[in-house]
């Protein structure tokens, strides 16, 4: 996890074998191949048949919106377009600080996007990413890439989301999501509360995505 987080490994790059890695750190075989497995159950790792072991890429389109749970009532497929639509720089309030686990003042990044599917937007977020691993974003940068915001903090900034915590409730559409998701103000919507965190279970971005489910709804598979 060290040799991860330090980029000793590149996303997406191969791994030592597991031979290579129980010489390495002198134990057997089978522990190494054991703690390949729990890593790869965390999405850290991935293996691929014949081929070996991989770190985990949100390059990877099986990871492309791992963390988003929303699906069409139709269940068709759905054609996507992630619009950045706001980049600041702030300074963190009380809540922000509490939930990213740094001091009150201190730097964060606000990211605003709305999130269309067919050509309809259906989910604005507001992500709050932690301002020292993510210096110099700029709104025309994260336009300019055309990828994921995932992809982009994974490729650009070095940072690797691994894990998520959500929390849900209803809400009714204020001013602001009725104009940009096109919905009448009061309209009822879902708003998901995300915690990402990355090596070391630190907290780095805290999301709040406001969801038009008119046509769509949140599946989580469990067990």
């Amino acid at each position: 996890m060290r040799s991860l987080e330090a980029g000793e490994w590149a996303p997406g790059a191969a791994i030592p074998s597991e031979l290579e890695l129980a010489e390495r750190f002198n134990v057997s075989q089978g522990t190494v191949r054991k703690a390949i497995d729990e890593m790869a159950s965390e999405n850290m790792l991935v293996r691929r048949q014949g081929k070996g072991t991989f770190v985990s890429t949100h390059n990877d389109p099986r990871s492309f919106y791992r963390f988003l749970r929303l699906m069409p009532d139709e269940g068709a497929p759905m054609q996507s377009k992630s619009l950045p639509i706001a980049c600041a720089n702030i300074a963190a309030d009380e809540a922000m600080a509490k939930v990213l686990h740094i001091a009150i003042g201190d730097p964060v990044v606000h990211v605003r996007r709305l999130l269309s599917f067919d050509g309809t937007p259906v989910v604005l977020d507001d992500l709050y990413l932690v301002g020292e691993l993510f210096r110099g974003m700029t709104l025309e940068a994260l336009i300019a890439r055309e990828r994921s915001l995932y992809s982009t903090f994974e490729e650009v900034y070095g940072v690797r989301m691994l894990r998520a915590e959500e929390r849900l409730r209803a809400i009714a559409a204020d001013a602001e999501a009725s104009k940009l998701l096109g919905v009448p103000e009061g309209s009822p919507l879902l708003q998901v509360e995300r915690v990402a965190f990355t090596y070391g279970d630190r907290p780095v971005e805290w999301r709040r995505g406001r969801y038009h489910t008119s046509r769509h709804h949140y599946l989580n598979s469990l067990g």
